[in-house]
């Protein structure tokens, strides 16, 4: 397998294009949105305006098109602004439209693929419930068929993009007994009957991104809004997750990016003992580690997104990519505190945010441990990367 890691001039103008709308626009806001917890639906907006909120959908559903690769360069840059409003838009690219674009009927993209890619609209992704995180074929919410449709029973937590979603997918099992063969993905319309907001969750970080539990209780769901057919659920679920991981290793490169360039600006112009912080060589090591980890990341990065472009399977690379690239970019957010000394622990400097921001790209979409357990079964089946 050959991969060229240049990218071409169409993803550097991308990269371009996105860096210098992330510095102008999203830059500037994202510590009153983090501040305010205020779901940043302008942000969505503009980014949607750019053609960002249906990257890798074809031109035919309203997306743009972009190759994987591609995808990866702007959640990055998306993230090293604001990381919620690059969580935002990987949800609604990956976990949202990803699955409508694979296993979705004609008439389903045409009603829910088109307008979400477009970003006239805006997606949400349930899956983990009080019960069932990293297990989730342990979920309990359920769907029996009435006739022409589906009741759902059942809540949904941590759900991203939640508050202010028009569209839900989410997963039920028609049959508990039949444990993961037994789960239906479904499309739900926020107005459908039965549909309610639970409580918003309050997190350490991500903190204006919309998480909030999803209430259904006899929510009525048209039975032509099945997605994939009975039973294929969980395989929607984890096929998608793969997909899910490379866009959570490519938020996690934007903060981990962040955090040494933040620590660079601030050694230079901050002393101690009569020299400027980066004229120490505790402090050069330092910038040293977080550089070439990041770096490291972001090759195990892109290797996953062309090998999603180009294999059918790619959850070894998808995980590898997510699990390195996770704790590199916490270690990198760690270290900037630490270079910082006590105003990285002070809600005034960006490293503060970048800290608390990190922490969840290692749980999301699989948590570190989780990850491992991929590598190793692929691994033990003799299968390299």
């Amino acid at each position: 397998m050959s991969i060229d890691y240049g990218l071409s001039r169409e993803q550097e103008l991308i990269r371009e294009s996105v860096r210098g709308f992330s510095e102008d626009v999203l830059k500037p806001r994202a510590a009153g949105f983090d501040r305010s917890r205020e779901f940043p639906i302008d942000n969505y907006r503009r980014c949607a305006a750019m053609n960002l909120t249906g990257m890798m959908v074809p031109e035919d559903y309203g997306g743009a098109g972009f190759d994987s690769v591609s995808y990866v360069i702007v959640i990055e840059e998306i993230s090293r602004a604001c990381a919620s409003t690059g969580v935002i838009l990987s949800v609604n690219n990956s976990l949202f439209c990803g699955p409508l674009l694979r296993f979705g009927t004609e008439a389903q993209k045409r009603r829910y693929l088109v307008p979400h890619a477009r970003g006239e609209k805006l997606g949400a992704y349930c899956l983990t419930e009080p019960g069932s995180g990293s297990d989730s074929a342990a979920l309990r919410t359920t769907a029996a068929r009435r006739g022409d449709r589906y009741v759902l029973n059942g809540n949904k937590v941590f759900v991203t993009n939640g508050v202010a979603a028009d569209t839900f997918l989410v997963y039920a099992s028609i049959d508990l007994a039949r444990k993961h063969k037994g789960i239906c993905a479904f499309i739900v319309e926020r107005g459908f009957p039965g549909l309610t907001l639970g409580k918003a969750e309050h997190k350490m970080g991500i903190t204006c991104s919309g998480s909030v539990e999803i209430v259904l209780r006899d929510c009525q769901v048209p039975a032509d809004n099945l997605l994939g057919g009975e039973g294929k659920g969980f395989a929607i679920a984890m096929n998608t997750l793969d997909g899910g991981r490379i866009g959570i290793a490519a938020q996690a490169l934007g903060i981990g990016r962040a955090a040494p360039e933040e620590s660079l600006a601030y050694s230079r112009s901050r002393e101690a003992f009569g020299r400027p912080l980066a004229d120490l060589q505790a402090i050069q090591w330092k910038l040293a580690d977080m550089a070439t980890e990041i770096d490291a990341a972001r090759l195990l990065t892109y290797r996953a997104a062309w090998t999603r472009d180009h294999r059918e399977r790619y959850s070894l690379e998808a995980s590898m990519a997510k699990l390195f690239a996770s704790e590199a970019c916490m270690r990198a957010a760690r270290e900037a505190v630490q270079i910082h000394g006590g105003y990285g622990y002070i809600n005034d400097y960006t490293v503060e945010r970048l800290f608390r921001d990190a922490k969840i790209t290692e749980i999301y979409e699989g948590t570190s441990e989780i990850q491992r357990l991929v590598i190793a079964k692929d691994i033990l089946k003799g299968r390299s990367a």
